[in-house]
């Protein structure tokens, strides 16, 4: 079927590649024209700009919007409005808040345009493994737009989860989740490298955890990829950037009275990783040396 893909970037050039290969044609753009003759060299259109993008599409069209949350998806949506028409579906397939997608959606609705919410995880391994996608929109707009997400996901790695905004919902929780289970295995690992006397090597662990144990999963098969090239991590810093979801999932649990002790505090360790120095930590010092006469280290 056709389509086209805004946005060229590890996940949108990949997940172009991948459609490609599906038989669909794809009509593609991006700000930067290397990602665009790059994609054209695996068989796509490319794209001078988004105007020239609506034109190369056949009505009416299937525009996936591939770019980082917030601003730059209002801005895509409000440039691509004057060349859009009754009819058309766009999709978002990037990690944005499910209430910007609810509200997109209503207002695209309004001109009888229809917004999908896809949300998308496979990383860069998407390309050889297929993408697992969970898809938020009308009946209608999902159906039509099958041919694609079937080519993008693996077998029963698509699922059109409920109405607008859901699909970017049960992607944020999926990414909390995400954040609990990387700080389970980030402290297990800790422990088990800080026990010298054993000097247990954590590619052998992993690897054998890979393999039968309850705690194997594919993230410990990366870890196993990452000892074998680094046993140590040496060449990293423990600095763990976020990118909105696990605060966005947070702050749902706390509107939404339910507990989520793990997936808070694995946000918060990720606060801690980015302190060269911890000013709360250097205040619990101070207390305690000055209600107990505890020893402190001197800066």
């Amino acid at each position: 079927m056709q389509l086209a893909m805004i946005g060229l970037g590890r996940m949108g050039g990949n997940m172009t590649e991948r459609l490609l290969k599906g038989g669909h044609d794809v009509v593609v753009w991006d700000r930067s024209a290397d990602a665009v003759k790059a994609s054209a060299g695996q068989g796509a259109k490319g794209a001078a700009d988004l105007r020239d993008l609506c034109a190369r599409l056949s009505a009416p069209r299937v525009i996936w919007i591939m770019v980082p949350s917030g601003k730059p998806v209002d801005d895509t949506i409000e440039a691509l409005a004057p060349h859009l028409a009754r009819g058309d579906v766009l999709i978002d397939g990037g990690n944005s808040n499910y209430k910007d997608s609810a509200r997109r959606a209503a207002g695209l609705r309004a001109r009888g345009i229809e917004l999908i919410d896809s949300g998308t995880s496979g990383g860069i391994w998407g390309l050889e493994n297929g993408y697992c996608l969970m898809v938020g929109g009308t009946r209608e707009a999902v159906a039509r737009c099958e041919p694609v997400f079937r080519t993008l996901a693996p077998p029963d790695g698509f699922a059109h989860v409920g109405p607008s905004g859901a699909g970017h919902f049960v992607k944020m929780i999926h990414n909390g989740i995400e954040y609990a289970m990387l700080e389970a295995y980030a402290e297990g690992y800790e422990l088990l490298a800080a026990k010298q006397e054993y000097a247990l090597d954590l590619r052998q662990i992993a690897a054998v955890w890979n393999r039968g144990s309850v705690v194997r999963s594919w993230m410990n098969e990366l870890a196993e990829r990452a000892f074998a090239r680094d046993p140590a991590l040496a060449g990293l810093r423990g600095y763990v950037e976020d990118s909105g979801e696990g605060r966005w999932t947070v702050q749902e649990a706390i509107d939404l009275d339910v507990p989520a002790p793990a997936i808070a505090l694995s946000l918060f360790a990720r606060f801690r990783s980015r302190q060269e120095e911890s000013f709360g930590a250097r205040v619990i010092a101070a207390l305690r040396n000055e209600f107990g006469g505890h020893p402190v280290k001197r800066a």
